[in-house]
């Protein structure tokens, strides 16, 4: 079975701190700071990449430098979805993914749409190719 891309989102902003975006609007039109302080949170979001495929998650991280995580589904002991009520409201939230290999959790990123729908995403494919395991 080839791999195929099923989720692919950068964080998002307004949605995920609204207060936050609003303060630094203000301190545009008040000192200016508000607009290194937007440009610097908008190349953290835009660095910021998780994609789930068929197969496993991918974090990928950073525009200068690279960081690339990835947890295959088969190896997933964990996801944990968080969303404070204001990210509910908005649809976005945190996920962590943990693997049988490590202690803590391996994928860690906030802010991202439609948390839900990765989260049954992932363990859909989870238990797709634990059973697919168990056939061989």
């Amino acid at each position: 079975m080839e791999e195929t891309t099923i989720y692919e989102h950068h964080p998002v902003m307004f949605r995920n701190n609204p207060v936050g975006f609003i303060l630094a609007v203000l301190l545009i039109a008040a000192f200016g700071l508000g607009l290194l302080i937007l440009l610097c949170w908008k190349l953290k979001c835009k660095g910021t990449k998780l994609t789930v495929t068929t197969e496993r998650t991918i974090l990928r991280k950073g525009i200068l430098s690279k960081f690339i995580n990835e947890v295959y589904h088969s190896d997933v002991r964990n996801v944990q979805l968080r969303q404070t009520l204001g990210q509910r409201i908005f649809n976005v939230g945190y996920i962590g993914i943990a693997s049988a290999g490590h202690s803590g959790m391996e994928i860690e990123v906030n802010g991202i749409p439609d948390p839900e729908q990765v989260k049954d995403t992932i363990d859909k494919h989870r238990r797709v190719q634990k059973s697919a395991e168990e056939d061989d």
